[in-house]
């Protein structure tokens, strides 16, 4: 058997989320379809694991996948035939041979989140895919000064959503970072961390832009920390201004070289 790993890139808009769900359209699900059409639909089918879920309306541009084929493809003759069949919303953009023991999931040391928020008076109906929408005014230096409290070993019950399986809220934000692109009038967030739990980057999102408008304190994300409930962090940024933007495996990042224990993926 050799296994493959797969970068790729989709827009998530039409997708409902990288997970496989019944009678819905996943990335997850119709990767796997490729893959088996690739390997003539052998028994049993060949399964996709994915470094991790991202929900409906999330874009990637960079989700990491392994799988297993019973024969042995040249890398970069995988990455055309994927590329053949896969939908326009789809493309892989490497594919490299690694060992049998590699896990797209489990060997994860870190991931890099971006996400997009427009800051026009006006939604702008060719955006409403791929960025949030903030109309009030930003103090971008209360941002830059909230986001240095995300960052660290923290429990962000109150940035987790109801329906997180994880058994432990504790996670670590290695940067946190945020500027305006005037070009596209836009807040580019970009977080990265050893983990992320479900809806936990669009709650926090949701914080700072309130932060940076003056309705809540610029430190009121360590009180956030205190109260450990999600009722109150409240907002939750829509799902897409959110990219999945970078996986980090062991060896990619010397500063943080550990993968993230088994209670915390």
């Amino acid at each position: 058997m050799q296994r493959y790993k797969v970068t790729l890139m989709y827009d998530g808009t039409a997708f409902a989320g990288f997970q496989r769900q019944p009678n819905k359209r996943t990335v997850e699900g119709v990767l796997t379809k490729v893959v088996n059409k690739m390997a003539k639909n052998p028994t049993p089918a060949i399964g996709v694991y994915g470094s991790g879920r991202t929900d409906a309306g999330v874009h990637a541009l960079a989700q990491v996948v392994h799988f297993d084929l019973p024969f042995n493809i040249p890398a970069e003759s995988m990455r055309k035939g994927l590329n053949s069949l896969l939908p326009m919303d789809m493309e892989v953009t490497h594919v490299d041979l690694v060992a049998a023991d590699f896990h797209a999931r489990y060997d994860v040391s870190g991931k890099r989140y971006l996400y997009r928020m427009d800051l026009g008076e006006f939604r702008n109906p060719f955006k409403r895919n791929y960025t949030g929408h903030w109309k009030f005014p930003i103090d971008l230096a209360k941002i830059n000064t909230a986001l240095q409290d995300l960052v660290g070993e923290h429990d962000y019950t109150s940035f987790v959503a109801s329906g997180a399986q994880t058994r432990t809220f504790v996670r670590t934000i290695y940067e946190a970072t945020c500027h305006v692109d005037q070009h596209n009038n836009e807040l580019i967030f970009e977080f990265y961390g050893n983990g992320f739990m479900y809806n936990q980057i669009r709650i926090m999102v949701g914080v700072l832009v309130e932060i940076g408008s003056g309705t809540r304190p610029v430190h009121d994300v360590l009180r956030l920390y205190q109260v450990k409930d999600r009722k109150q962090a409240q907002r939750t940024a829509p799902a897409a201004g959110l990219y999945l933007k970078h996986v980090y495996y062991m060896g990619e990042d010397p500063q943080h070289p550990t993968k993230l224990p088994p209670h915390q993926r």
